[in-house]
Formats: structure tokens, C-alpha cells, sequence
């Protein structure tokens, strides 16, 4: 069982190639993890992860995910864990969504996004679980979710679905792994300047955003800052919680109401 002093030494990441997966990973080298990292379909991204991470003096490996191929898939965390000789922390960052309205929603895509976010999040998490209780000295796990977790969006029926869902397996989990020293906790950002989002290159700091109290979008070292905490010795009696991360978005629903002057929010 790990003491309030203990600092984790393993991390994997998923979805570590590029924007929260990435810096995250980076946050967690710079705390003293090794790092396990994994791509889907930038592996290049993935070894400029790695380089980083190496830079800053710890090991790193590297493995391809593909979280479709369930539930082999995730034997990729085995994997992971035997190469850097154990999981202290496991973050789940791999995610996909769709922009496609309900109506025109085909099983393929809904199935993509229900594989890739939830039944890929939960494998994972159970992996890595099932290794930190048999080594017996706790553990970190974060759940990287969405204020989708929290608020639904046009056109993302199968992405709100599946965060939702690991909003509250993260919950579950978390009273469950309890016992075992063992913190479950999800992150939910707002909108990121991240390659998902279409904004790898922008400068946050410089984009507009007059629906987001803090007026911008955020940063992908923003989110993994949080991650970082909470798989730190300051987040020890956290677990079960949603880390909201969002400029303050969510805080403006009251303000999103009768007031609208057109149907302009139907198509996301």
C-alpha cells in the first residue's frame, strides 16, 4: 500500500501521440514516471512523445492501441506494464467522436465511438487495476471524460454516450478499487487546442471564445497539469470525482436560453 509520500514511478498513457495524451505524458516524466505511451495512427507523434520524454531522463516505450480490436486490444497495457516493470498510474486518453446527427447516425459510427471511449477505457482500466492490486501498493487512474460527461451536445449522440458512461464507471470503480489504495478520478475538459478539436497550432491565448467565461480555449498543458495532481501524493484522499476543466463553460447554461435569436445551436 503506498504512503502519502510515495510519488508514482510507472505511468501509462493512452492516446499519448499528440494534445492531452501528449502532455500529459510529459507532465508525469517531469514528476518522475517512466512512461508507456501509445498511438493509434501517428506513431511518429507517438516518438516525439517518447523523445520527450527521454529528454527529461526517464524511460519510455512505446506501443501501437487500436481500440477497436476489442478486447485483445488492450493487452497492449500488459505489455506496457512488463516493460517498465509495473503501473503506478494509468490514464486513459484515448478517445474519437463524431459530429453526425442522430438521425443519420449509422451502427458503424456509434459502435466506433462506444469501443474506442468506453468499452477501451473499462478494458484498460481493468488491466491495470488487476496489476496495481497485485502489487499491493496502490494506484492512480484517470479517466480523461469531456464536459460531455456532464452536458450533452448536438450531433455527438454515441461521444456523450460514452462519456457519460465513464463518468460513472469512474465512480463505481472508484469505491470499488478503494479498498485497495486505489484512486479513480476523471478529467473533463472543455474545449482543447488540440488536434481534435482542429486547433493543433493555435495559440490559445489568442483565440476569442466570448461563450467561455475565461474568453479563450485551453491548453493541452492545462489539462494535463490537473491529470498530474491527480496522480500525485497531494490528490491521495481524491477518488470518485469529475475534474471539470473548462474556462468555466459548463457555468453558462442558465445563460444559454430563451434569449437565443436563432436555431443556429441544433447543428452544433
Amino acid at each position: 500500500m503506498e504512503t502519502p509520500h510515495d510519488f508514482p514511478r510507472t505511468a501509462i498513457v493512452t492516446g499519448s501521440d499528440s494534445g492531452i495524451g501528449r502532455a500529459t505524458a510529459v507532465a508525469l516524466a517531469k514528476a518522475g514516471c517512466d512512461v508507456g505511451i501509445t498511438w493509434h495512427a501517428d506513431e511518429k507523434g507517438a516518438e516525439g512523445t517518447a523523445q520527450e520524454v527521454r529528454e527529461l531522463g526517464r524511460r519510455a516505450e512505446v506501443r501501437r492501441l487500436d481500440l477497436t480490436g476489442l478486447p485483445g486490444a488492450a493487452d497492449v497495457v500488459d505489455e506496457l506494464a512488463e516493460a517498465l516493470g509495473g503501473v503506478d498510474v494509468l490514464v486513459n486518453g484515448s478517445g474519437t467522436g463524431t459530429a453526425t446527427p442522430l438521425l443519420e447516425l449509422g451502427f458503424d459510427q456509434w459502435r466506433e465511438v462506444i469501443s474506442t471511449d468506453l468499452d477501451g477505457a473499462f478494458l484498460c482500466l481493468q488491466r491495470a487495476a488487476r496489476r496495481m492490486v497485485a502489487a499491493g501498493r496502490g494506484g492512480r487512474i484517470v479517466n480523461i471524460t469531456s464536459v460531455h460527461e456532464h452536458a450533452p451536445r448536438v450531433g455527438a449522440a454515441p461521444y456523450c454516450a460514452a462519456k457519460g458512461g465513464l463518468g460513472l464507471l469512474t465512480r463505481t470503480a472508484a469505491i470499488e478499487l478503494a479498498e485497495h489504495g486505489i484512486t479513480v478520478n476523471a478529467v473533463a475538459p472543455g474545449e482543447i487546442a488540440t488536434p481534435m478539436t482542429g486547433q493543433e497550432d493555435e495559440d490559445p491565448t489568442q483565440a476569442g471564445r466570448p461563450g467561455v467565461p475565461l474568453g479563450r480555449p485551453g491548453h493541452a498543458w492545462e489539462i494535463a497539469d490537473v491529470i498530474a495532481f491527480l496522480a500525485s501524493p497531494a490528490a491521495s484522499y481524491v477518488t470518485g470525482a469529475s475534474w471539470v476543466v473548462d474556462g468555466g463553460m459548463l457555468q453558462m447554461g442558465p445563460m444559454a436560453g430563451s434569449h437565443l435569436t436563432s436555431d443556429d445551436w441544433r447543428r452544433g
